[in-house]
């Protein structure tokens, strides 16, 4: 994945808010990383080091994004992954990773927490077991409770309010989930901001439409010429399926950190929910446009297949993103699947 760069025009004019417990430091610290894979910090002998250090539990498609923001402003950033190669990839790329055991919590995380002062958990549920580090709940609680953590972000899904027969939703609207990982998630949301209780921190969960970005997006299926996944094949006959592009994300996550929010649970979707065919439709119209030889071969019936299905309402909702612009003053850079189809396509080169 391709990452691409924020603009900082949101940020520009807000200071780091650093945790009051930590003391400020004349002198600017060094980032090492140990031989053991422990994050430490060089402090010198004028005091800690009073950067502000995130840590991503889950270094995925949205915390690689975020990650790379972070560090583009200065900030100290480590987290997880679940495989070797992944963290060598990762590790390639200038981040400090750890690799992570969903049954046995590695001490090497658990000290990571210790000294970070923000924490994004960008985990899913696993069947059968529910949110990885909250089956470890005192071993957590007591990690955090001798920690310098100030900010707890849990990145969760719009999922989690189930069948809305095509309802308006907002964070008020009950959440019902009926499939089993979207009642994990719910369980998660309500286990993380109860340690963030014990702990005496605010926490936020954000319920996250639909994901995409350069690298994930319907223009790039269709470029790989990829079969739809199964949760993509689910979502096929939806009318409506409300998105949100990873850049959009990325500054709701940086505006929480700054501004001092009422609220615990926000939706961050765009402005315009709307059917996958509708979606591909369109993304297929751009790669027409800009490599017209790519789809020429693809037939009106290879085209419609994967929407043949009929729509219904049922697990169907239209989330509203209102208290995320007053709360978060967010103004999106991506208020349509289209303007963010339309920048991902115009960032890529030519794909043969």
């Amino acid at each position: 994945m391709e990452i691409c760069q924020l603009s900082e025009r949101f940020f520009s004019a807000i200071p780091l808010q650093f945790n009051n417990r930590l003391r400020k430091s004349a002198r600017t610290p060094k980032f090492l990383v140990c031989s053991n894979r422990v994050s430490c910090f060089q402090t010198g002998n004028s005091g800690h080091d009073s950067r502000n250090r995130m840590f991503i539990l889950g270094m995925g498609f949205v915390g690689q994004f975020f990650a790379q923001e972070l560090l583009n402003d200065g900030w100290v950033v480590s987290g997880t992954c679940t495989s070797m190669k992944k963290r060598n990839e990762l590790e390639q790329r200038g981040f400090n990773v750890i690799l992570f055991d969903a049954n046995q919590p590695e001490m090497n995380t658990m000290n990571s927490l210790k000294s970070c002062t923000h924490l994004l958990v960008s985990i899913p549920p696993v069947m059968g077991i529910g949110d990885p580090m909250l089956q470890h709940g005192e071993l957590l609680r007591s990690t955090l409770m001798d920690s310098n953590l100030q900010w707890l972000c849990y990145l969760s899904s719009t999922s989690v309010y189930g069948d809305c027969g095509g309802a308006c939703v907002d964070e008020d609207y009950p959440a019902s989930p009926t499939n089993e990982m979207a009642k994990l998630r719910l369980a998660a949301e309500q286990g993380w901001l109860k340690v963030a209780q014990n702990v005496g921190i605010k926490a936020h969960v954000f319920r996250l439409g639909g994901i995409y970005g350069p690298g994930r997006s319907a223009v790039d299926t269709i470029i790989k010429q990829e079969p739809l996944s199964e949760s993509q094949k689910w979502r096929v006959s939806k009318q409506f399926t409300s998105r949100v592009h990873v850049a959009d994300i990325s500054q709701a996550l940086k505006a929480s950190i700054h501004i001092q929010l009422s609220r615990r649970i926000y939706n961050i979707v765009d402005d315009d929910p709307a059917s996958r065919k509708e979606v591909f439709s369109y993304a297929l119209d751009l790669v027409e446009k800009r490599w017209p030889s790519l789809t020429k071969e693809i037939t009106s019936h290879e085209r419609d297949e994967p929407f043949g299905q009929k729509a219904s309402l049922r697990g169907e909702k239209q989330v509203s993103n209102a208290l995320m612009k007053k709360e978060l003053a967010l103004q999106l850079l991506y208020p349509s699947y289209k303007s963010g189809l339309q920048s991902i396509i115009d960032q890529m080169a030519n794909p043969f």
